[in-house]
């Protein structure tokens, strides 16, 4: 850590900070109080935050190391600031969260779930690990890329389905003792890539690692793999068997958009239907022939090269990106083309009716009634919810924006129902 702050007491180099938090029914917790401080270092106070009515803070900008160090393979200086946030707010269980990773020229998003004051409970400790480019975890067990289906008794989906739900094991498959996380799709994907490439990089690089990431996933998903063997999740944490998913870790903003934008796609090959096994390694630390390195997909990103480009570079020019055909838990299926000022029709009163429930528990997003007709009022509801959610504030309800209003409206009413 001191060599860390050494290269950050220029100050050159900054990142951003946002805190989200929410309460068991996915409602916005507001003037909570956050105070960031240097993990390692809690006598040194950075910050001092206030939550707003959407349970957020302003962004808090953070000193960083050099962008250079997340962009050059060869740099064994740790290339992101590790930031500790305390979280008190009336009604709820104190959290402290360490080892939140910032770097520069980047936007950090911690997302917090608080629990109601109880008499057997006494808050918690989030330590978020490091990160896989940086720390050395175990290397992945290579599998076949097509998983053998035929034998007896094997259990397979009829199609591609984007689940709404994994079950992460949070441990080696045999680790009975590890924990088992229930955590959404697309925030599975993005806490993976968040902990396994840097929000630096650039956009193809990161768009060719997070289709790799969602092709793994979906053959774990489409092949029940792990339920076939007896085990009751989808996916575990181990990098020696899957990917590095960390508990309660941020996630970064450029990440987070990308995912959004992609989060329904898989690789495939010609004649085979279950979505690709795409395994992957660093490219420094360790070598895998015929796989992508993370590393190379960089350097490939850099030279100009689309993300199918560095895709077919490692994994041969047959692979091909695909589109599942259903989406979990989604109440109606996007239309197929954006809505804007000037739309009519039942689906914009399907979206007008989900974020004035969405408003109930987000106030800055002002009340619309649903007319079907996409008028300035609703524009500027959907601005609003895209800066909420940090997603590129258009004011227009393209693919990534509807299933996120989805998203949030079933998360806001599912609970509500169960009360």
């Amino acid at each position: 850590m001191i060599s860390i702050m050494q290269n950050m007491s220029d100050g050159t180099d900054k990142g951003r900070l946002k805190v989200s938090l929410v309460d068991e029914e996915n409602r916005p917790i507001r003037n909570a109080r956050i105070v960031v401080t240097v993990t390692g270092q809690p006598e040194n106070v950075i910050e001092e935050a206030v939550t707003n009515a959407d349970g957020q803070t302003e962004d808090i900008e953070l000193a960083t190391p050099p962008i250079e160090y997340s962009l050059e393979a060869d740099n064994i200086i740790q290339p992101y600031a590790e930031y500790s946030i305390d979280i008190q707010a009336e009604g709820y269980e104190p959290v402290d969260v360490s080892g939140i990773q910032v770097l520069s020229d980047t936007e950090a998003l911690q997302d917090v779930r608080l629990q109601r004051v109880e008499r057997d409970r006494s808050g918690e400790n989030i330590a978020i690990l490091p990160h896989t480019l940086y720390y050395e975890y175990p290397p992945k067990i290579p599998e076949p890329e097509i998983t053998p289906v035929d034998e007896s008794g094997e259990i397979v989906l009829s199609r591609v389905v984007i689940p709404e739900y994994v079950v992460v094991h949070d441990g080696v498959p045999s680790d009975s003792t590890a924990k088992d996380y229930y955590i959404p799709y697309s925030d599975y994907i993005k806490n993976v890539a968040s902990s396994e490439i840097y929000p630096t990089w650039e956009p193809e690089a990161i768009k060719a690692n997070v289709l790799a990431i969602m092709s793994f996933t979906l053959n774990r998903v489409y092949t029940e793999f792990y339920r076939n063997k007896g085990y009751d999740f989808t996916i575990t944490s181990s990098t020696a068997y899957d990917h590095k998913f960390i508990y309660g870790r941020n996630i970064f903003d450029s990440i987070s958009v990308i995912v959004d934008e992609l989060f329904s796609m898989y690789l495939s090959r010609p004649n085979v239907r279950q979505p690709i096994l795409t395994q992957y390694c660093d490219g420094r630390k360790v070598s895998c022939p015929n796989w992508m390195t993370q590393w190379g997909s960089q350097n490939l990103a850099t030279q100009g090269y689309s993300a199918i480009q560095i895709l077919r570079n490692f994994y041969g020019d047959s692979i091909y990106i695909n589109e599942a055909e259903q989406i979990s838990g989604i109440p109606s299926s996007w239309p197929g083309f954006n809505l804007e000022v000037g739309s009519r029709g039942n689906k914009v009163r399907q979206v007008q009716e989900q974020l004035a429930t969405i408003s109930g528990a987000y106030s800055s997003i002002p009340y619309i009634s649903a007319d079907g007709v996409y008028g300035d009022r609703t524009m500027e509801a959907v601005r609003i919810f895209q800066k909420i959610f940090d997603l590129p504030q258009t004011g227009i309800i393209d693919f990534a924006t509807w299933y996120k209003i989805s998203q949030i409206y079933v998360g806001v009413t599912r609970i509500a129902e169960l009360r």
